[in-house]
């Protein structure tokens, strides 16, 4: 009998899957078919594609690659990554309750205690490092669980494999928000996981270039609900979109491998720098999440958070520097500092921001493929220049 061949890495399966050439002609990038319409050939039998909101070449192929990558069945290209996470919540009916994160996503926040009370849907946020909180929190109403790990912005770690048991025990359902990672670093599916969403724009895109979301599952059951939701809400990505994800598909590992060693180095020299009140970043072993995040992950990805001493330093740090764009978004090729009080938790009251320790000094850096040392220097510079300014003192304890 032949040998039975290693399954190929993820680094080899996102330029050798199925869609790596047109089937028809060889080409090595799959053809944006921009039709919207499709002729059928009979009254009695369609074909594959009848309307593109309902299935489109293009898309078809992104969906048909990113389930391979993430070891799903199914996948579902949305029109944003808020497009795929509430089109995943509308899974839950009139009645339900759902269990999340209190640390999450400032638009999965809004989405959560603006939207779903509109439709009679219950919530409760908690801390779901804390398996028993989570625990104490389940109803015998409660049809989801939300997840995001590493969560948005401070970086803290949730068992994904002992809240998957407890969901499993009280039939419901498990979403995670798998942005910050990507399939290159951590596949929840993989860890019984229902439904893994992403903001593709994000590392996946990885060029600053596309807004785009993505939802995935094993489940065939769960596939025919969110097919029915993405046809019915209609939040679908474009041809062009889907072909610029699956070109940024080709060099997401080699992105996410440097951009996460240049995290975890600046995230060391952050640590070690007087200016800087905290550091959150799973990849310090004195994070709270570090070996909990090595056991269910790759890395520690390419995103860190730090604290200033207050508002006015974040300004002057910001005015300061040169390299990264200041802006929202994250996991692009250039490197972006974010302000997470008024970019993306602004959406979150002040009193629950201060909750979640995002305070006025908090600035998030998702690290591009900028050199290590240019990024540095440019932190230190900035340092310097409020540390002489401002005489601020050393903030750590």
């Amino acid at each position: 009998m032949p040998e039975a061949r290693q399954p190929l890495s993820i680094q080899t399966r996102l330029l050798h899957h199925s869609h790596k050439t047109d089937a028809s002609t060889g080409a090595v990038s799959i053809p944006i078919q921009p039709a919207s319409t499709f002729h059928q050939k009979s009254v009695d039998h369609f074909g594959t594609f009848d309307y593109a909101r309902s299935g489109n070449p293009t898309r078809q192929a992104l969906e048909e690659t990113f389930a391979e990558l993430e070891n799903g069945t199914r996948a579902f290209a949305f029109a944003s990554g808020m497009a795929a996470i509430s089109s995943t919540f509308m899974m839950l009916s009139a009645g339900d309750h759902l269990v999340i994160t209190e640390d999450v996503y400032g638009g999965t926040y809004r989405f959560t205690t603006e939207i779903l009370p509109r439709h009679g849907i219950e919530y409760t946020f908690v801390d779901m490092t804390n398996v028993e909180e989570v625990k104490k929190a389940i109803r015998p109403n409660t049809a989801m669980i939300y997840m995001e790990t590493p969560s948005n912005p401070t970086m803290k770690i949730t068992p994904i494999r002992e809240i998957v048991t407890l969901a499993k025990n009280h039939d419901c359902l498990t979403v995670l928000d798998n942005t910050f990672m990507t399939p290159v670093l951590q596949r929840p599916l993989d860890l019984g996981v229902d439904v893994v969403v992403h903001s593709a724009t994000k590392f996946i895109g990885g060029h600053s270039d596309v807004v785009a979301g993505l939802a995935v599952v094993k489940d065939r059951d769960l596939a025919n609900q969110l097919k029915f939701l993405q046809n019915s809400f209609g939040a679908i990505l474009g041809p062009n979109d889907c072909w610029l994800i699956m070109r940024g598909l080709k060099t997401m590992h080699a992105r996410m491998t440097l951009s996460s060693a240049t995290a975890h180095d600046i995230a060391v020299w952050l640590n070690d720098h007087p200016t800087v009140k905290h550091v959150y970043y799973p990849g310090l072993e004195n994070h709270p999440g570090y070996e909990l995040n090595n056991s269910q992950a790759e890395g520690a990805g390419a995103v860190l958070s730090f604290e200033l001493s207050d508002r006015s330093a974040v300004k002057a740090v910001v005015e300061a520097m040169s390299i990264p764009v200041f802006a929202v978004s994250l996991g692009a090729v250039e490197s972006i500092l974010s302000y997470p009080a008024k970019m993306s938790h602004e959406a979150m009251p002040p009193n629950e921001r201060a909750k979640r320790g995002i305070t006025d000094g908090l600035l998030r850096l998702s690290v591009g493929l900028e050199n290590k040392d240019d990024l540095i220097a440019d932190f230190e510079q900035a340092f310097h220049k409020i540390s002489r300014e401002k005489q601020v003192p050393s903030l750590k304890k």
